[in-house]
Order: structure tokens, then C-alpha cells, then sequence
């Protein structure tokens, strides 16, 4: 019997990937993917636990849910992490781990749980794109990571990077299929390739690999850690001179001082990210450097947070990820003594006010200038969403039959994370 699902999803770009792959997967065998939650017979909520606030509010939307007469199943990272917790909640909710998405479909015909811890690949797999211009695809699953903080890294496990030439593969097909950008996802896109017997970094190969595609795409590289960008910078930024190579690079810092960063069990200094950033932007004046910060670390002093802020007042980073410290079970920093819920905001805001100055500076260099711009993506009324060559977010008017297209814009208005535009 054919069901109508909706798909709910939280967190990262991995995430979305996984929610495609259960739509496309539940699709070939019959089902209709649905929009409208109202008209769903089954609710999936694919879920996120990198931020305590995230955590909860997918706990008061379950509940919310729970009160309609359909089936729902609860899929990613938190079944993996709080089962009993989501079981308590509502006792009929099935759960899917995040090593089995391959499993929906089963799942829904037998409706039981699937936790069942297995290397799964999540390529060369059915899935229906959000956006068919853009292609993700997950290099690996799990990281090589131990940091005090994450919970991410109880429910994803261990490194298992995928093989290069299914990669490569899939992404063909993709690109064969229209898709003209390419987001490359992972929790560590960086150690890519430490768990082959070989040992070594193998991303750039990838990325050489890809690149060498006859096709015209942008290609997008997500998070990177720094220690695993020490040992290829040279190389990355060989590669980045591929003008298919968007001019964007995810650097997760967590904290400019490096005694918290000790205390997070994070395996650089900030001696080196200031040389990859350094060096980055030697090459590329105007790449876009995202970063992430942890804020009310509970060793964080004082001290280190005016070294959080001196480093956005340095670096501008365009993106910047600002989470509250959240105390999760299970994790290292668990039994920790937090901070006061009243200095993390204070610090929170303080950070937050550097950033959309500085990062608002960035784009006064782009006012009344011509950028080559690419039409991804289509928003609400006649509103399109472009990207430039460093992937900074351009705001135009036009309608749908300009998507796909690449054109040229002048930048009329500039934002803190975006600008706005009109076309030539």
C-alpha cells in the first residue's frame, strides 16, 4: 500500500543528504513524498544533536506530533544517542540509526527500530535532491576526533571513508543528471582517507579526481579540521586554483585559546590556524572563511574569551557558527561545573556583535561592483539566491526560468551574510 511521507530535518549537510537518500529510497518502492505534514500518513523527523537547544526543540516537536494519528519515525543521530529518552516520549515512535538509512524502507513495512551498528555507504544510492542543481554527496561517516564536547561522535562511531572511485562516480551521475554544484560533506572532510590501509590523507586525490569531471560545475568543500589541513595545505591551495574550486573554506575553531583548546582535546594550536588562514588568504584575498566557536567552555576565563573576540575582530570570518557550550551524556566534558548561564549569553552577544561588524566590512569592497554569479536556488515571491566564486550569497529579483544560469550582477546593497543584487 502506497503512504504519503514528510521528511523533517535538522542539522547539517550530511543530514540533508541522508534525508534524500530515505526519499528516494522510499519512492522507488511506491511511496509519495509529500510537502504537507497534514497529509502525511507517516512523519519522519530526521534529528541533530550538536546543540542542547536544537535537541530540545525536536523533543517538544515530537511531542507536538505525537498527539496526530499517524505513524512517525524518528531517524539520525538521536535514536542513536537517547533512544530510551525519545522511547519515553511517545512509546510507539519507531527509531532508525544513523548507520541504517539504507533500511527505511524496511523499516516501514515491519516497523521495528533499526540500531544496528554496520558501515553503511551512502552513495551510489536513490535520492531525490532538494534542489537538483545541487549535488551532496558524504565522503566518509564518523571521525577520528575525541573531543571532550561532541555527541555527535557517540552516534556516528569511527572513521569509514568511502572509495574514491564510487565517489567519483556518483557525482558523474549527478552531474550527468543537471546538477551543476557540488557539495562535498563529512564530519571531518580533512582526514578523508586515514582509515585506508595506506594511512594517508587522501583528499586531495579526491579532489583531483572530481575536478578532472568534463562538466561545468562548482565544486564545495565542507568542514575541515585543522590538523588534518596542516598536513595538505600546500596541496589544498594548489587545488583551490581550479577555477571549479568555490574560493570557501570551513575552518571549525572552537577557541582561539589554546589551553581550551587543550581541555577540548582538539589536536591543534592556534599558532596553526592562523598559518592556514594566513596562507589562504595570500592566495585568495577574498575567500570566504566560515569557522566555528564554542562559547562557555566551563574552563573558558575571561581571558580566553577576549582572545575569541580579538580573533574575529583579525580574521573576519564571513560565517561564523556560535554554539552555547551544551553538557551532553555520555561526553568527556559531562560532569564539568558550567559557566553561568548569564556570562555564556553575555559572551555569546559580545561575539556575535564583533561578528556582524566585521563581517558586514568584508563586503563593503563589493559595493556597486560586477560579480559573476551563479543561480542556485529560488526563494519565496520572484526572490533568487546566487553564489559568487568565493560562495558569498547574492540576493536578487528574477523568476524560475533563470535558475541554473550563470550571469553577471551588480551589487547594490550589502548585508552582514549577504548582498543584494541586480542583474546586467
Amino acid at each position: 500500500m502506497k503512504k504519503q511521507i514528510y521528511i523533517e530535518t535538522y542539522g547539517c549537510t550530511a543530514n540533508q543528504n541522508n534525508s534524500e537518500i530515505m526519499a528516494g529510497l522510499l519512492t522507488q518502492v511506491g511511496n509519495i513524498i509529500t510537502n504537507n505534514e497534514e497529509l502525511a500518513d507517516t512523519i519522519i523527523i530526521n534529528t541533530c544533536i550538536v546543540k542542547g537547544k536544537t535537541e530540545n526543540k525536536i523533543k517538544r516537536r515530537i511531542q507536538d506530533l505525537s498527539r496526530l494519528d499517524k505513524q512517525l519515525i524518528i531517524s539520525g543521530c538521536m535514536p542513536e544517542t537517547d533512544a530510551k529518552q525519545l522511547k519515553k516520549l511517545n512509546s510507539n515512535l519507531i527509531l532508525l540509526g544513523t548507520h541504517n538509512f539504507k533500511n527505511i524502507a524496511n523499516l516501514l513495512k515491519d516497523k521495528e527500530d533499526k540500531l544496528e551498528k554496520r558501515q553503511e555507504k551512502k552513495i551510489l544510492t536513490p535520492k531525490i535532491p532538494k534542489n537538483k542543481l545541487i549535488s551532496i554527496h558524504q565522503i566518509s561517516e564518523g571521525c577520528l576526533g575525541q573531543c571532550t564536547y561532541c555527541k555527535t561522535r557517540l552516534a556516528k562511531g569511527k572513521l569509514h571513508s568511502y572509495p574514491i572511485q564510487e565517489i567519483v562516480k556518483s557525482i558523474e551521475q549527478d552531474l550527468q543528471q543537471g546538477a551543476k554544484e557540488i557539495w562535498l560533506t563529512s564530519q571531518d572532510n580533512g582526514c578523508y582517507g586515514l582509515d585506508f590501509k595506506e594511512k594517508t590523507h587522501l583528499l586531495p586525490k579526491l579532489l583531483k579526481k572530481i575536478l578532472a569531471l568534463k562538466h561545468r560545475f562548482k565544486l564545495r568543500l565542507g568542514m575541515t579540521n585543522p590538523n588534518h589541513i596542516l598536513p595538505i595545505l600546500e596541496q589544498l591551495i594548489e587545488i583551490y586554483k581550479n577555477p571549479k574550486m568555490f574560493k570557501f573554506l570551513h575552518i571549525p575553531i572552537q577557541s582561539d585559546s589554546d589551553k581550551v583548546l587543550k581541555d577540548m582535546n582538539r589536536k591543534y594550536k592556534i599558532k596553526d590556524i592562523e598559518k592556514i588562514i594566513t596562507s589562504f588568504k595570500k592566495e585568495f584575498p577574498n575567500i570566504v572563511i566560515a569557522t566555528d566557536i564554542i562559547t562557555g567552555y566551563p574552563t573558558e576565563s575571561i581571558a580566553d574569551h577576549k582572545k575569541n573576540l580579538n580573533f574575529i575582530k583579525t580574521h573576519k570570518p564571513d560565517v561564523f557558527n556560535l554554539s552555547k557550550f551544551s553538557q551532553h551524556k555520555g561526553t568527556l566534558a559531562e560532569n564539568l561545573k558550567p559557566l553561568p548561564m548569564q556570562t555564556i549569553k553575555k559572551r555569546t552577544s559580545e561575539l556575535m556583535k564583533f561578528h556582524r561588524e566585521t563581517a558586514k566590512q568584508n563586503k563593503e569592497k563589493y559595493k556597486n561592483k560586477i560579480l559573476k554569479v551563479f543561480i542556485e536556488k529560488k526563494l519565496e515571491s520572484n526572490i533568487l539566491e546566487a553564489r559568487d566564486e568565493n560562495y558569498n550569497l547574492i540576493l536578487l529579483t528574477g523568476n524560475k526560468t533563470l535558475l541554473g544560469k550563470t550571469l553577471n550582477v551588480k551589487i547594490n546593497q550589502i548585508g552582514v551574510h549577504h548582498m543584494v543584487g541586480s542583474i546586467v
